[in-house]
């Protein structure tokens, strides 16, 4: 598993991303999905992560400044126009993919919506809180991940969620508050409280690599969802790395059920 300081605590980051929007009563059918996506990773972890990705952009766009978001890569568009190379993008994919394929450097969480069916058992307005439950499913089971790593160390997790606007974000911290009060269905608030030791939001442009590793995980998951048998090689890449507990695949939930 995860790789863990040698302080009393250790310190865990979940970079949240989503794939999708988060409307039920207004949605696109050729996608009806909307796919909350978490990356779990220790601070020793996070830290190689970021110089293999600064390597590769360096090696790829010839800065470390570029900020990864997987529709400009697939549409080409910004920076992103230089995979028309085929070269260059042979050498981008190929270096994502074999730095996402590391089993050991993080774990995904997800949680995906199915709008057409939970729809049909919404009342009006309760698209409102389809954001806040895949978050609680999100918590939930970060939690049960880091309470396995068994290194009599206190586990200690820092959730960073990238900017939607200024009321979605305050709209989603007071849901976040609300769980600290009330917990999950299997995580009681003392619990919760006591491996959450922080919640806050970045902007894209900050260029924060855990959040854009979750950004480039949360489309695969999600077309692997919607689609299970396209051929989906970056799903295939990652799909080790899901939290799973005694063979139980508990990463990634879908709802309804």
């Amino acid at each position: 598993m995860m790789s863990t300081e040698t302080c009393r605590t250790t310190k865990y980051y979940l970079f949240i991303d989503e794939c999708g929007d988060h409307n039920l009563e207004k949605y696109d059918p050729g996608f009806p999905v909307f796919t909350l996506c978490g990356i779990l990773v220790s601070q020793h972890n996070l830290n190689s992560l970021n110089k293999a990705f600064e390597e590769l952009k360096l090696e790829i766009f010839d800065s470390k400044e570029i900020v990864i978001h997987s529709v400009d890569i697939r549409k080409w568009r910004g920076p992103f126009s230089v995979l028309a190379n085929e070269t260059l993008r042979g050498k981008f994919f190929d270096g994502i993919e074999r730095i996402l394929r590391n089993n050991d450097a993080y774990v995904i969480v997800s949680c995906t919506i199915l709008k057409e069916q939970l729809s049909k058992f919404c009342i009006r307005g309760e698209e409102d809180d389809v954001y806040g439950l895949s978050l609680a499913y999100l918590i939930e089971r970060s939690i049960f991940c880091v309470d396995n790593m068994k290194d009599n160390k206190i586990p200690e997790i820092s959730i960073v969620v990238e900017r939607r606007g200024k009321n979605e974000d305050k709209k989603l911290l007071n849901y976040y508050n609300g769980l600290r009060n009330r917990g999950t269905k299997w995580v009681d608030p003392a619990r919760l409280r006591s491996r959450i030791s922080n919640f806050g939001f970045k902007n894209k442009k900050d260029n924060i690599i855990g959040l854009q590793i979750a950004d480039l995980i949360a489309y695969p998951v999600t077309i692997h969802l919607l689609y299970p048998n396209r051929n989906n090689p970056s799903y295939e890449a990652i799909k080790h790395n899901i939290f799973q507990d005694k063979g139980v695949l508990l990463g990634q939930k879908v709802i309804p059920h």
